[in-house]
């Protein structure tokens, strides 16, 4: 069979509630969602580029363009189905990994829908229920961030990520493990510190967290490797790992300990499961970032931290801690304390709502063979 037509929408969507990092506040996220249909089955996807060039080098704008006028017709023009065969192709283009991953994922759901199998026995994932964690931006006041983990450490969270950075990091670690001395805690720093501060980061080996997450830019491997020695604490890389070579050079000079992995910064399912599969070897257990996606790009992530290596709390909350309205039904929700149950249905097990999809929508392409 052939894909008779791929859809494309820009979206939308407003936070309950503000989320803050290092890179600064936001109260809404852009995104695309990419709908891929054949023989009346519909393959969907996301897009997690935002509208800043904040967190990559990507944005919502930028994906547009290379779907619209360089994927999208490549898929076409080559008779495209299998992912697998996407990801091949599409190494044509340089870069451009969250637009890549987008439509990635679409293809991946499609694939499964076909074949009737949730997305995670097409994987190979081990698990039908996913350890999930939850992630605190920086918020006003020490004690506003306290009151926010508390209501999360309510609603059955075991995990929590706080955002740090100069400023908001040493004496916020301090309250919380005054209030929560067992709570399992991690840092993200988004690479905003840099190597001559390395003095003061060597201050947070004293609050037993689980990670400190991307302490300096993206492309420093070398002084990660150099922190890496001066601390107790594992590092974790977030940002560094674009790719299984990054990883692999990561691993291998000792920059950290742990990597995150996501989807959309790696450039899609193919690209996870070579640097998971390297991981695994190299005996470093991995865990699933989150973008603040919709709940369809929520659910494909609970399908990829099913594989055996995703050993750590992955940032896979409910649908509610970001959106009052998802895209999505069934929302996704906490199955008990702390974990998040695996959608058992055909491909990614959810179902997308189309209204609130055309309601998000700020704008639409519909592109055919």
């Amino acid at each position: 069979m052939a894909i008779d037509r791929i859809e494309l929408n820009f979206m939308r969507l407003p936070y309950v509630h503000f989320f803050e990092t290092s890179f600064g506040r936001s109260y809404d996220r852009t995104f695309i969602i990419v709908r891929v249909y054949e023989d009346g089955l519909i393959g969907y996807g996301e897009c997690v580029a935002e509208e800043k060039p904040l967190y990559s080098g990507e944005t919502t704008e930028t994906a547009w363009h290379i779907l619209k006028d360089f994927l999208v017709p490549l898929v076409f023009s080559r008779g495209i189905v299998e992912p697998e065969d996407f990801y091949s192709a599409a190494k044509i283009f340089k870069e451009n990994r969250m637009a890549k991953a987008g439509l990635e994922l679409a293809l991946w759901d499609l694939k499964a829908k076909k074949l009737g199998l949730p997305l995670y026995k097409l994987y190979g994932g081990i698990r039908e229920e996913i350890a999930a964690g939850v992630s605190a931006g920086i918020e006003d006041s020490i004690p506003d961030l306290l009151n926010m983990i508390e209501n999360y450490r309510s609603q059955g969270y075991e995990r929590i990520k706080i955002k740090i950075k100069p400023g908001w990091d040493i004496e916020v670690c301090q309250a919380i493990r005054e209030k929560y001395p067992e709570l399992l805690l991690q840092a993200d720093a988004n690479g905003i510190y840099s190597p001559e501060e390395a003095d003061h980061l060597r201050q947070l080996d004293a609050f037993k967290l689980l990670m400190l997450e991307q302490p300096y830019p993206p492309f420093d491997l070398w002084e990660h490797s150099q922190l890496q020695k001066k601390m107790s604490t594992p590092l974790c890389l977030d940002e560094s790992i674009i790719s299984y070579e990054t990883a692999k050079a990561a691993l291998e000079m000792g920059s950290c300990r742990i990597i995150n992995i996501k989807v959309g910064r790696v450039g899609g399912v193919v690209e996870v499961r070579k640097i998971h599969d390297y991981c695994q070897r190299y005996g470093v257990g991995v865990w699933c970032g989150g973008m603040l996606e919709s709940g369809i790009g929520r659910a494909h992530n609970l399908h990829i931290a099913t594989l055996p290596d995703f050993k750590y709390p992955n940032d896979l909350s409910a649908s509610a801690r970001y959106y009052q309205e998802d895209l999505i039904e069934p929302p996704i929700v906490l199955s008990r304390p702390g974990h998040v149950r695996v959608p058992d249905g055909p491909g990614i097990g959810v179902n997308p709502v189309e209204d609130r999809i055309e309601k998000a929508t700020l704008k639409k392409e519909v592109l055919k063979p």
